[in-house]
């Protein structure tokens, strides 16, 4: 018995799993194979219950492309509903009949079906058959098939800017990257569903155009059979074959315009989170006066027809006024309830500064960092056009995440006509950190040195904005020639890019806020708890305020803040020595030294830089000063700072006639480092300032080669 059940259990789960391919060999045999009444009772029965269901969960969704299956099942319908078409036609024509009504071997719905329609007269039924038809073919199919062409078309013309407008939103932040690619996929499922609902109308307009051939065929075939096989005359076949007919019309064109109405239904929805009932309610109960008056209307022509239909007109006028006065009360209350409500907000008493009551006047939220550009830019970011900027700005944050460890936020674009039609602004915090002008149709040509002096091109000259380095503009007629000749060619997405990512790392330290701390130390947390916990409720805690102090010091002379376990480390084993964030840092990049220096090694592993003499050192450190809450800092005399600035620009530029390429770095003792950045930092901005300590902690895989001394 186990090993029978279990036989039983595995046909199940097989049928359950492929029920789909079960349903269509069963659709064929329905075809090809005669079947006895009962199976096709069965079949109707089934295919008006489907028909009814199709039809109520249209009702419940609230969006029609949550209905993804809706297009294949209408074809699984249509064939089914033809399969049964093919059975019944069969058991009409091939089962006995006579003039005394005797039809047993007919099905019992088409005979049930008839007499509900017809009863005894067949020209009624006949005449009630050709309305549901002519309505199911004109109306409903016709109707339903111009509209799902018509919404195809116009949901795909709309897809672009759709499309812009959620790359916008999440570049913006008014969406997050998880709601916009949700909103995206959505966007994919409505352009599928009414691209393929386009084409399963036609089957419904198809199914119905055959089930009036089968009606045809089913009365001729059936006099025909009548007469010649059955030997009845003429009347008392078209009779009996006409009302089997009508009987079998209806139990497929009920079916189908079920499935019709319920396509109508679903493609004429929107895309509203509410369910079609409660849009009902909520749009037919706006405006209680409508009630009133089309009450009263009927409640006077009851009067005037002075006979029988005044006593159906009076009362339902009346019904109409009684609830048309419910709804006026009701809106009434509500509106009276909303005023006392913002009358109770406005007089609430407020804070204002210094502890007294007053207004506060509302503040426009600023966007952390925005792109602002001027109308000639507007075609970079029009989806139409590739919107190729939108997919740079997103492949920067996620790049800037990478190599800084800060999750960039999202970058709001707009157009701004203040600036000039070709020019953008980048902004953090509303605040301008950079700007550029563009010349659209043109690339421009950088010379890095590649291009001979009899090949050189005539341009517009201009400044690479990220790097300050000379280019020119050229037509894009003449980029292929410029690329030729050796130029570096650059389109404006890319210009644009580019200069955005160096801005972003050049101003990490003032993206940065205690937010992103906060859900930086979370990340963290879930898989470092305790070096989390330590640092932030640990006897010598940190507050966030603390921890920014030092990663905004990292971050402003580009240090990645990606490994942010020994950071964190790095603050909890000397956080009870010292609190200040200046020493804390050094400590940290200390920790980071591997990190920090494998940045600038060449492809031997060396690490070449000028050192400084230990006078200088000792003469900057009695030069040191900390103003309150600043930067460590050099208070040189006047000639001595400009002694120093020259010898360090004399250095370098030595350096680099020897070492073509090798980035400006300067090494020297941990004590200095800080004082040395801050002395340069303005006068050489791009100088790189390294400590002994940094680069011991780098290991032995790092070889340094001190190519020069810098001494006063």
């Amino acid at each position: 018995m186990p090993e029978k059940q279990n036989t039983g259990r595995s046909i199940v789960n097989i049928i359950g799993e492929n029920f789909v391919a079960v349903i269509i060999i069963l659709i064929a045999f329905l075809i090809f194979l005669p079947l006895g009444k009962v199976a096709v009772d069965i079949a109707m029965a089934i295919n008006l219950a489907m028909a009814f269901i199709i039809l109520l969960s249209v009702t419940y969704l609230t969006r029609p492309a949550d209905f993804t299956t809706f297009p294949r099942l209408v074809l699984l319908m249509t064939l089914f509903g033809a399969a049964i078409n093919v059975s019944s036609t069969r058991l009409i024509l091939t089962n006995p009949v006579s003039g005394s009504g005797h039809l047993s071997g007919q099905s019992e719905l088409v005979q049930a079906f008839a007499k509900i329609v017809a009863g005894n007269n067949t020209i009624v039924g006949f005449f009630i058959f050709i309305i549901i038809t002519v309505l199911q073919v004109i109306v409903i199919t016709k109707g339903a098939d111009r509209v799902s062409e018509v919404s195809a078309r116009f949901t795909l013309d709309s897809m672009n800017n759709k499309m812009f407008n959620i790359q916008n939103q999440v570049n913006s932040g008014a969406l997050t990257e998880d709601e916009g690619n949700l909103k995206i996929k959505r966007l994919g499922q409505e352009i599928g569903f009414f691209s393929t609902m386009d084409g399963a109308s036609k089957f419904v307009s198809g199914n119905v155009k055959f089930g009036i051939f089968v009606t045809f065929a089913n009365i001729i075939g059936g006099v025909i059979s009548g007469m010649v096989k059955y030997n009845l005359g003429i009347g008392e076949a078209f009779t009996t074959y006409s009302t089997l007919t009508i009987g079998d019309g209806l139990m497929s064109q009920v079916p189908a315009l079920l499935v019709s109405f319920a396509t109508g239904m679903l493609i004429t929805g929107t895309e509203e989170e509410e369910l079609l009932s409660e849009r009902f309610r909520n749009e037919l109960s706006l405006n209680g006066a409508i009630y009133i008056v089309v009450g009263v209307a009927f409640i006077l022509l009851g009067l005037a027809f002075h006979n029988g239909s005044s006593f159906i007109l009076v009362p339902v006028g009346g019904l109409l006024v009684f609830v048309g006065f419910n709804l006026t009360r009701a809106k009434k209350a509500k509106e009276e309830a909303a005023l006392i409500q913002s009358q109770q907000a406005q007089s609430a008493p407020q804070k204002g500064e210094g502890g007294s009551e007053g207004e506060i006047s509302p503040v426009a939220k600023l966007d952390d960092l925005s792109l602002e550009i001027g109308y000639a830019l507007i075609p970079l970011v029009d989806n139409e056009k590739g919107a190729e900027l939108m997919s740079r700005v997103k492949r920067i944050r996620h790049e800037c995440a990478l190599d800084l460890g800060l999750v960039i936020p999202p970058i709001h674009i707009m157009d701004q006509m203040a600036l000039q039609p070709e020019e953008y602004s980048f902004k953090i915090r509303g605040i301008e950190v950079g700007k550029g002008k563009l010349k659209m149709n043109h690339f421009m040509c950088l010379n890095t040195g590649g291009v001979p002096k009899d090949r050189e091109m005539v341009g517009e000259k201009t400044k690479d904005p990220a790097f300050g380095m000379d280019a020119i503009w050229l037509p894009e007629s003449k980029s292929l020639e410029a690329e030729k000749a050796g130029y570096a060619i650059i389109d404006a997405p890319t210009i644009i890019a580019t200069h955005l990512t160096e801005l972003i790392r050049g101003n990490a330290a003032k993206i940065l806020s205690r937010q992103s701390v906060s859900a930086i130390l979370e990340e963290i947390k879930k898989q470092n708890n305790v070096v989390v916990d330590e640092v932030t409720t640990g006897p010598e805690k940190f507050t966030y305020g603390d921890i920014e102090a030092v990663l905004r010091n990292l971050l402003s002379e580009r240090v990645s803040i990606r490994n942010m376990v020994t950071i964190l480390e790095t603050l909890g084993d000397y956080g009870k020595i010292t609190r200040n964030p200046w020493e804390l840092t050094e400590k940290v990049r200390e920790a980071l030294g591997s990190q920090i220096c494998q940045q600038f090694v060449d492809e031997n592993k060396v690490l070449r830089g000028l050192s400084i003499s230990q006078p200088l050192c000792q003469k900057i450190l009695e030069h040191a000063a900390t103003p309150l809450g600043g930067a460590p800092m050099v208070v040189f005399e006047l000639d001595d700072g400009r002694n120093f600035i020259s010898a360090v620009s004399s250095a370098f530029a030595q350096m680099r006639e020897k070492y073509p390429g090798v980035p400006p770095i300067i090494i020297c003792p941990t004590e200095v480092r800080r004082l040395v950045k801050s002395a340069t930092e303005r006068e050489i901005p791009g100088l790189i300032v390294l400590s002994f300590s940094e680069i011991v902690n780098a290991g032995t895989n790092i070889q340094t080669e001190i190519i020069g001394e810098i001494n006063v």
